[in-house]
């Protein structure tokens, strides 16, 4: 009779081991965006496609699933654009209810706060796809929040260390009066100081012009100052930094937001299989894939990632694998990527590009870092207040 009771013991979980084995694992994912106006601009800008996002997260969610299906895994993604800051909140709260607890998010950085807090309160986790404030990865410490769109200080880094290693060290830089454009000028300024750049000038472009008829006449004098070697821009809405290009009052290259620009993602970035998933989003949406394309793709990616390595959904447990020496994801960057300890930032090369060509994608050779030369871009351990975290 012993014999026979633990036969059937050892039956009954093997049984069970086998049907749990055969259960398939859930993963809710939830992307939500909010874009809020502008008003408008003072040029032709082409403006951004209104699916931008949206596009790169159905992406990864393709590309999880392809892998999900051999491993007993399905993911699911609920996708919404918000009208306003108070239609996010009430939007999560309700994806919270059905036990999403996997948020990616394209907004400015004062309505992720407000949604951090919300998830903090709903054990989620929110990745930050849509703000480059370097505030999020330095001061504004979030709770559960990993960052795969890389920070103002990583793109001005990059657009820095290619300028000392070109020796042009002499920099005009030319800024809008929003709060956005003098984010960026200041992370220039920092950008600057670290890779041994000098500022000949700082100008501010204020006026209410069409330069669309009058660059020509305009921009000559107002960049008339001592010799520089690049005119640096700060100016994200796209209000004049297209016209200062051939318009300098000494003929120099224009970098920044205009010109050679410092990016997440490009159409030109074709290395290191980028080709492949270029071609593949394209056959998604009939466009090009963007910086917020790539940071929802990333996210996306990185959950399916850690999901296949953990075989969990649990967002506690993803966020510390991810955050972990552990976890790498191919970003089709030359590197495998993986998330700062300290910020949450997803350590990524920048490429520099204009329209039809990538110039260069930082870090360069000859900058050094006892950790990472991926470290040389952006806010170092030393400099960031911040400590990631998951609180319930």
């Amino acid at each position: 009779m012993t014999i026979i009771r633990t036969t059937a013991v050892l039956l009954t979980f093997l049984l069970t081991s086998i049907a749990q084995a055969s259960e398939t694992l859930t993963i809710k994912m939830g992307f939500i965006a909010y874009h809020p106006d502008q008003g408008p601009v003072l040029s032709n800008l082409i403006p951004e496609p209104e699916d931008r996002g949206f596009k790169g997260a159905e992406l990864g969610l393709k590309d999880n699933n392809t892998t999900g299906r051999f491993l007993k895994q399905k993911y699911t993604l609920i996708s919404e654009l918000a009208d306003s800051a108070e239609q996010v909140n009430s939007i999560t709260q309700g994806w919270f209810d059905q036990g999403i607890r996997l948020i990616i998010a394209d907004m400015p950085s004062e309505q992720l706060q407000q949604l951090v807090e919300l998830a903090s309160l709903n054990n989620a986790m929110v990745f930050n796809a849509g703000s480059h404030a370097n505030e999020l990865r330095t001061k504004l410490c979030l709770k559960n929040t990993l960052h795969t769109l890389p920070s103002r200080a990583m793109l001005t880094d990059a657009l820095a260390q290619w300028a000392n290693y070109r020796r042009l060290s002499n920099w005009l830089v030319i800024k809008g009066d929003t709060a956005e454009d003098i984010a960026y000028a200041d992370s220039l300024k920092r950008s600057s100081k670290r890779f041994g750049i000098k500022l000949i000038a700082e100008k501010t472009w204020n006026f209410d012009t069409d330069l669309r008829r009058t660059a020509q006449k305009e921009l000559p004098l107002f960049t008339q100052t001592d010799e520089y070697d690049l005119v640096v821009v700060a100016d994200e809405r796209g209000d004049f930094g297209e016209y200062i290009q051939y318009n300098t009052w000494y003929p120099r290259p224009v970098a920044g937001t205009a010109g050679l620009k410092p990016v997440a993602w490009h159409r030109m970035v074709e290395q290191w299989g980028a080709a492949q998933l270029q071609s593949r989003f394209e056959k998604l949406s009939s466009r090009w894939m963007n910086d917020k394309d790539y940071a929802a793709w990333a996210a996306v990616r990185t959950i399916g990632e850690a999901v296949t390595q953990t075989r969990t959904n649990t967002p506690e447990k993803l966020f510390s694998f991810i955050t972990s020496d552990k976890f790498q994801l191919a970003g089709f960057k030359g590197r495998k990527l993986n998330y700062r300890q300290w910020s949450g930032q997803l350590r990524q090369p920048i490429p520099l590009v204009h329209p039809k060509s990538l110039v260069s994608q930082p870090p360069l050779e000859g900058f050094l870092h006892p950790v990472t030369e991926l470290d040389t871009l952006g806010f170092d351990k030393a400099e960031s207040q911040c400590q990631v975290t998951f609180t319930k």
